[in-house]
């Protein structure tokens, strides 16, 4: 389980400190999917982060499964069951997709089980089991990849930070399916998802909604869906929807 105490985070800015996030208090139980929406600028995002220790808050504390880790790293964090998904993937010049799965498992992985990850996010692994994660794979084959990778790590919290962003359509459908099986297998793990997504959201089982730093809304799917409906327009305009503007394959 974990658990956001009074958590805030402030930036300066030209001599003011502006606040991103004022006084969040949540809580993500285990065996569930939520997700985080809200207008962008609302500081989804910049919760993710510190969810996952890029960034620290600049008050409240962060517990995980009881115990304190407001300051601990995120190398730390990934070690205590925390995985994240950035919503610009990373590229790493020299290493292939295979050893890449392999790491986030720590475990000697056979080539035919990294191609079963590969295949959940609708690569064909023939063609990417060696591939290098270079410049050569583009946003949308990364995004996936790293999502594997997620899969593979069989994390307590498994985070994704708009895992939608720079995907085609297809890929969205077939995202939708893998997140699907993993609130399907999901006991004593979670899921978040930072989404602006209608989709995305259907599946949820907990909605949570950010809006200018501030927790507005947090309950169940049934309960807040219907809410969001109609500023659900204005909601997508404020990111890429892929079923409009489409996204990189």
């Amino acid at each position: 389980m974990l658990e956001l105490q009074h958590v805030s985070f402030e930036v300066s800015e030209e001599g003011q400190d502006k606040g991103i996030l004022q006084d969040i208090n949540l809580v993500i139980p285990d065996g569930n999917l939520t997700v985080i929406t809200g207008p962008n600028g609302g500081g989804k995002s910049t919760m993710a982060k510190i969810i996952a220790g890029i960034i620290k808050p600049t008050e409240g504390k962060i517990l995980f499964n009881g115990e304190d880790i407001t300051e601990v790293s995120i190398t730390e964090r990934a070690r205590a069951g925390i995985g994240f998904a950035f919503q610009q993937p990373v590229r790493f010049k020299g290493l292939q997709v295979f050893d890449l799965i392999r790491l986030a498992t720590g475990t000697k992985l056979s080539t035919v089980d990294a191609c079963k990850y590969l295949s959940a996010v609708g690569l064909c692994a023939r063609d990417y089991i060696n591939r290098e994660v270079n410049a050569s794979l583009s946003g949308g084959e990364l995004k996936r990849i790293e999502i594997a990778t997620v899969l593979a790590k069989a994390s307590k919290l498994s985070v994704f930070d708009e895992p939608e962003a720079g995907i085609d359509l297809w890929s969205f459908q077939n995202l939708i399916k893998v997140f699907e099986g993993m609130r399907k297998d999901i006991k004593d793990s979670s899921i978040l998802i930072i989404s602006h997504q209608e989709r995305i959201l259907n599946i949820a089982d907990e909605i949570v909604v950010l809006s200018e730093g501030k927790l507005v809304q947090h309950g169940p799917k049934d309960q807040i869906l219907p809410g969001l409906a109609g500023t659900m327009s204005a909601v997508k305009r404020c990111g890429k929807d892929p079923d409009v503007e489409g996204g990189e394959a």
